[in-house]
């Protein structure tokens, strides 16, 4: 193992809240970063060896204005502005003290600031970000492509650099990273023109025909290797509507189809394996929606997985013998 391994160079972990519900249609993820919370995230975080801090949740409310003229087709699009602008300058600031952060969502707007943030900080540092965005849409829309005007349904697509929201940052660096650096996993919502846009940038998108024809363990592998061949770090986008509905109902866009409990722990193993992981949103978790908690405790469950929980101990980069020397 090298040098370059985010695993062998911090054991703490950062939480940040951002209750943001206006970029979807379907209010109440607002709820998500408490809901999470009580399922004992930073609990099981902290029984895996890690030192946690909760920053808490983001406040908007004292956020001024700009004065840059909204685009036609971006609802809530003031208020999403706020939003990106202090989720990329505090992102920012927590990834420069060591941290892996994880934002606590909120819908997936929150990935325009975030993922911001930590391109930023990569690039800062010379090294490429990848984003592996489990979801099932593509959210590859632009205020040009867009049906709904939805901007959670842009977060991918401002991400990469697409035109249309140039002025959401305000005077915050924007930091796109290529849309070969974006792989789209467990898509089965696409609309029109944002698939033909996807396939314009030549985006690469594991559908739910890939997962089971090669299965989720093979395709991941595929993505983590060309991570390492580029000595990137990686960023996990996962949003709870990746998973079947019935393994996760507390969302407002369930898609049929979605990927099963076991599938998602494999994907999370794996993804720990590599040692690539520098930050983690968690996104679309609507508690009003939810079925007695359910989907809050199977996402805090996953994320262990993604940090190390397991049931029988394997050689991994943060445990393996000669680790670090």
């Amino acid at each position: 193992m090298t040098d370059r391994t985010i695993w062998d160079r911090t054991r703490r972990i950062a939480l940040l809240g951002a209750p943001i519900d206006m970029g979807a249609s379907q209010r109440g993820t607002l709820m998500g970063p408490a809901a999470l919370r009580t399922a004992g995230l930073a609990t099981l975080l902290d029984s895996l060896g890690f030192d946690v801090d909760d920053y808490g949740d983001l406040s908007v409310a004292e956020i001024a204005d700009l004065t840059d003229t909204p685009p036609d087709k971006a609802n809530h699009y003031r208020e999403i502005q706020r939003w990106t602008r202090t989720l990329s300058s505090r992102g920012h600031e927590i990834a420069r003290t060591g941290a892996i952060p994880i934002f606590l969502g909120g819908d997936h707007s929150l990935s325009m600031g975030s993922v911001n943030a930590m391109a930023r900080h990569w690039q800062e540092r010379g090294r490429k970000l990848f984003v592996l965005w489990l979801d099932a849409h593509a959210d590859y829309n632009t205020p040009e492509t867009t049906i709904t005007a939805n901007m959670h349904g842009m977060s991918a697509a401002f991400l990469c650099g697409e035109p249309g929201l140039d002025g959401l940052l305000g005077g915050e660096p924007r930091a796109s990273i290529d849309p070969g650096q974006l792989e789209l996993f467990g898509t089965r919502s696409i609309d029109k023109l944002e698939k033909d846009l996807v396939r314009a940038r030549r985006i690469r998108v594991a559908d739910m025909r890939q997962m089971d024809e090669f299965g989720v363990g093979v395709l991941i592998r595929r993505f983590i290797e060309r991570v390492k061949e580029s000595d990137g770090v990686l960023h996990v986008s996962f949003d709870v509507d990746f998973l079947d509905p019935c393994v996760a109902p507390g969302v407002g866009t369930t898609v049929p189809g979605g990927a099963t409990y076991r599938e998602a722990h494999l994907i999370m193993e794996l993804l720990h394996d590599s040692g690539l992981v520098g930050s983690v949103d968690i996104v679309e978790l609507n508690p009003f929606l939810d079925e007695r908690g359910r989907t809050a405790r199977t996402a805090v469950e996953l994320i262990g997985s993604l940090f190390g929980q397991q049931i029988v101990d394997r050689p991994t980069p943060s445990n393996a013998i000669g680790a670090g020397e």
